[in-house]
């Protein structure tokens, strides 16, 4: 009975917190629409304050996880596409997860994601390397990345709240427009504050507030719980993460936000 009213708590929270809003504006609507060609920087996004988070090229801003450098092994950069490369579906046990050298506090990031059948990763913010030195991936709010018609995971946790677009582990995505296996899609993270929001192909799937008593609520009902303020950090990394399958990121782009 106790476990029955646990998850039925999370699933209100989730909810509750889910649908929060600032005064009914939308915060991530002025996201830039795609370049011309992928990593590049309209006039229009220069001038609003947007910058290239990976150049497309190199591994210049970023770093292992877990690490001072890039990995040896692990990621793949080909023809302007940064990959994971298949290593059997481990978390972080191949090349390990990657961050920016920098850390960011309010922002917007929006990425294009692709991935194969099965495949699971996810992207990270308030990215703190110093915690979990031990296995698996780095600790931080996760923009969770997964095929949920075929992995395990989206049937795992409680409401949904593992699925592709959710908050991993804490809050199920909502409105989901996802192009498939196989296709690019666009992931926006915007953050103001303590305000969060996840969009996905122009639709927002997730809306939440860091640090007000349902959060907690909802951490102390996770996998996270053992990670005290989990989540309430002023300024983290952001993270790209390894789990062993084969996932292309590729026109990784940020504005700070005041």
């Amino acid at each position: 009975m106790r476990m029955v009213w646990i998850v039925a708590v999370v699933v209100v929270l989730a909810a509750a917190v889910g649908q929060a809003a600032i005064g009914g504006i939308s915060i991530g609507a002025g996201a830039p629409q795609q370049g011309p060609t992928p990593n590049t920087l309209t006039a229009q996004e220069a001038r609003e304050g947007w910058k290239l988070l990976w150049d497309g090229k190199t591994t210049v801003g970023w770093r292992g996880a877990k690490l001072d450098r890039f990995p040896a092994g692990g990621w793949e950069i080909r023809g302007g596409v940064l990959s994971v490369v298949e290593s059997g579906g481990g978390e972080a046990a191949a090349g390990g997860d990657i961050v920016t050298v920098d850390q960011y506090g309010s922002f917007e990031l929006t990425l294009d994601y692709r991935i194969t059948k099965g495949a699971n990763s996810g992207i990270k913010y308030f990215v703190d390397t110093n915690l979990n030195k031990g296995e698996g991936s780095s600790i931080g709010c996760e923009f969770q990345i997964l095929d949920d018609d075929v992995h395990p995971d989206a049937k795992a946790g409680v409401n949904g709240n593992r699925k592709n677009a959710g908050l991993y582990d804490l809050i199920p995505p909502q409105n989901v427009r996802f192009n498939g296996v196989g296709e690019w899609n666009q992931a926006r993270i915007v953050v103001r504050g303590q305000h969060v929001e996840h969009w996905l192909n122009g639709s927002k799937t997730v809306e939440y507030e860091r640090g007000t008593q349902m959060w907690r609520a909802l951490v102390d009902h996770s996998k996270y719980v053992v990670w005290p303020r989990f989540g309430e950090a002023a300024r983290g990394h952001i993270l790209l993460q390894d789990h062993g399958n084969r996932v292309s990121f590729r026109s990784i782009k940020i504005r700070e936000l005041k």
